[in-house]
């Protein structure tokens, strides 16, 4: 059974889930809460960027940068990858 998170969790047992497959608290709060939204619609393919395994090294670092990712210099391109989802 799932517990109340309070207010800011629209959806408790969405959100129970997603923690349960290792999702943050603040990715599962945010796609429990779109569920719970009939406006919002988070079953839908998102933008059109290709997967990250498809980016060349470059561009990961880029976006580590745009993402201040800490030691992102010295990481593999597996490594950027691993860090740019979690």
């Amino acid at each position: 059974m799932a517990n109340d998170h309070g207010p800011s969790v629209k959806n408790d047992d969405t959100y129970e889930a997603l923690r349960d497959k290792g999702y943050s608290k603040s990715k599962a709060a945010a796609i429990a809460n779109a569920q719970s939204n009939p406006e919002m619609s988070p079953s839908e393919k998102g933008g059109k960027s290709p997967p990250y395994e498809e980016w060349t090294k470059d561009e990961l670092m880029d976006r580590a940068r745009e993402l201040d990712i800490s030691g992102r210099s010295t990481m593999t391109k597996d490594e950027l990858i691993e860090a740019l989802r979690s």
